[in-house]
């Protein structure tokens, strides 16, 4: 799907906030200072220590921040969803994905952005070279590594870091992946959506990244996050390859029949 054109400079930045006080007013500015030319899109759950209210503060300051206020939390996926769909309503030709906890360094947003000019979606890439970690306890590491090691296995993908959500999307992309239909979270719906862009053949890049432990707030991981991944990820696994040796069965009926008689060349 992916063109020789050079992407517009009508770029948006989604960033999901829940109990994020401390570490937006950090971001925001980082942002800026880098890639002054993007808008950002912050998608406030109702947070009850105030974030909506300092995104408020920023938007009234600066145009190039909106805010989405939504009622309650509602999971990273259906924030990000409902992100996507204001930037398409809005008319922007590139969406972004970054979290709001300062992990990932908005000094790679360029990076980003450059690739795609090349592609239809580019993954932030933690196990690539180039890429690392910074700050993570080897628990982290290993369960981020093993993750992407087993998506990679059960959906025969070549991704490195399926699991990431520092991401951008042509808007293009994004409107070829049925996103109504999405109904994954956490490390899951990053799953999902890469592999949808797989299915539908869009052109989808990697480039390296350095993921920062978030210093200020708490991590968003649970145990139900995983065990969704897990779940979700072994059950296309194994419709993927249902589907697949089905294919080789019928591929191989239709070679032993051969031509029906009567049929052109018979």
């Amino acid at each position: 799907m992916s063109s020789d054109a050079e992407i517009s400079t009508s770029t948006l930045v989604c960033v999901p906030t829940y109990n994020e006080a401390e570490s937006l007013p950090v971001l925001l500015p980082r942002i800026a200072a880098v890639a002054p030319e993007v808008e950002v899109l912050v998608i406030d759950d109702n947070s009850p220590d105030g974030t909506g209210a300092i995104a408020d503060g920023f938007a009234a300051r600066d145009p190039r921040v909106h805010v989405l206020h939504r009622t309650g939390k509602g999971g990273l996926g259906a924030a990000y969803l409902a992100g996507f769909r204001w930037g398409l309503d809005h008319g922007f030709d590139v969406v972004v994905e970054m979290d709001a906890d300062g992990s990932h360094r908005p000094e790679d947003l360029p990076r980003l952005l450059a690739a795609l000019q090349e592609a239809d979606v580019v993954l932030g890439t933690r196990w690539m070279e180039g890429g690392e970690t910074v700050n993570w306890p080897w628990p982290r590491r290993l369960l981020s590594r093993a993750g992407n090691l087993y998506a990679r296995v059960m959906l025969r993908v070549a991704w490195r870091d399926i699991t990431g959500g520092f991401r951008a999307y042509r808007s293009t992309a994004l409107q070829a992946l049925d996103l109504a239909t999405v109904r994954s979270e956490g490390y899951c719906f990053q799953v999902e959506l890469a592999l949808r862009a797989g299915d539908a053949e869009l052109l989808v890049r990697e480039v390296p990244i350095t993921f920062v432990e978030r210093e200020q707030g708490s991590s968003k991981m649970s145990r139900s996050i995983v065990v969704e991944a897990m779940r979700r990820v072994t059950v296309w696994g194994v419709i993927r390859a249902f589907r697949g040796l089905s294919g080789r069965r019928r591929r191989k009926a239709a070679a032993a029949v051969g031509p029906r008689p009567g049929a052109l060349g018979s």
